[in-house]
C-alpha cells in the first residue's frame, strides 16, 4: 500500500543562502473504484482508508446508504500487466439485491485532487437523491462561539498536515463540539468521503445533529456530500459556491462560510445556530 507521505531532495533558500536538504511531501496516488467489478471512477487521493473513500464515494452517489448494502471491498489483484497487486484499484461488491447503477460512459466519472468530480454529463445528472430525506427537520442547534473554536480543534487534530503543510482535511463534530473522526487528503472531497464511509462502516449513517467541517472553500460538491450523508451543518474555512448555496437552501442544510475565529458567514439555515 502506498505512503501518506514521501521524502524528496529539495533546494532550500533561507537568506540569501542556498542548502540541499530533504523534504517530507504528501503522497498523491490513483486510486480506481470499481463496482462489482466494472470501473466506475478514479481518484487523485492521498493512500490510506481507500476502503472508506471507495464506500464514501458510493454514499454520495445515492448507491449506498446502510453498512448491509456492503458485502465486500477488497483491493484487486493482477491490476497491472505483471499480475501485482498495486493497492490502487479497490472494488465494491454490492449485496444480493442492491440496485446496480447504469454504469456507462457518462457516469462513469474522473476526480481530481482539486477539483472533485468531473465528467458529468449535466447539472441534474449531478444532482442525486439522497437515501435520508427530512434533513431540514432536523433539529440540531450550536452556538456560534463553539463553530468558532472547531478551526483550531480540526488544526491540532492534523497530523500530516504538521508534516507536509499539503493536505486538506474534513472533520465530524457532534452539536457539542466534541471531534469523532478527522481525515486529511490531497483532496477535500476524499477526505469527506473518508469520514461518511467510516461512518457507513461502523452503521452511524445518517449523521444526524453533526456537525462536517471543511479546510478550503465549500463546493457543490462537498455540500451535497453533506447532504447525501445526512449531514445538517456544513462549516467551511473559506467561501462557499453559489450552488453550494442554492442546494443548501433547497435541501436544508446550514451552510457557514469563512469560518475564522468568532467571524463567519451564515448563507443558510441560520436558524440552527444561536449567536
Amino acid at each position: 500500500m502506498g505512503r501518506v507521505t514521501e521524502r524528496r531532495r529539495v533546494v532550500r533558500i533561507r537568506n540569501g543562502t542556498a542548502g540541499v536538504r530533504p523534504d517530507t511531501l504528501v503522497a498523491e496516488e490513483p486510486l480506481e473504484i470499481r463496482l462489482n467489478g466494472k470501473p466506475l471512477a478514479i481518484t487523485m487521493r492521498t493512500p490510506g482508508d481507500d476502503f472508506a473513500l471507495a464506500v464514501g464515494f458510493l454514499v454520495s452517489e445515492g448507491v449506498l446508504g446502510r453498512t448491509e448494502d456492503v458485502q465486500a471491498v477488497t483491493y484487486c489483484e493482477g491490476a497491472t500487466e505483471d499480475g501485482s497487486n498495486t493497492y490502487n484499484v479497490v472494488n465494491v461488491q454490492l449485496a444480493a439485491g442492491v440496485p446496480v447503477p447504469d454504469i456507462t460512459l457518462e457516469r462513469n466519472v474522473y476526480t481530481t485532487s482539486s477539483c472533485g468530480l468531473c465528467g458529468k454529463a449535466s447539472l441534474d445528472a449531478v444532482r442525486t437523491a439522497t437515501r435520508f430525506p427530512g434533513l431540514a427537520d432536523d433539529p440540531v442547534r450550536v452556538t456560534a462561539r463553539l463553530l468558532g473554536e472547531l478551526p483550531d480543534r480540526l488544526r491540532a487534530a492534523q497530523k500530516v498536515f504538521d508534516r507536509t503543510g499539503g493536505l486538506h482535511a474534513a472533520a465530524l463534530f457532534s452539536a457539542e463540539g466534541e471531534l469523532s473522526d478527522v481525515r486529511e487528503d490531497v483532496g477535500r472531497h476524499n477526505a469527506v468521503d473518508k469520514i461518511v464511509g467510516r461512518a457507513l462502516q461502523a452503521g452511524r449513517l445518517p449523521l444526524a445533529g453533526s456537525v462536517l467541517l471543511v479546510s478550503g472553500r465549500a463546493s457543490f460538491e462537498l455540500a451535497q456530500k453533506a447532504v447525501m450523508a445526512g449531514i445538517p451543518i456544513l462549516a467551511a474555512v473559506s467561501a462557499p459556491s453559489s450552488l453550494a448555496v442554492d442546494l443548501a437552501l433547497e435541501s436544508g442544510l446550514t451552510l457557514v462560510g469563512f469560518l475564522r475565529g468568532g467571524d463567519m458567514n451564515i448563507y443558510a439555515g441560520e436558524d440552527r445556530i444561536g449567536y
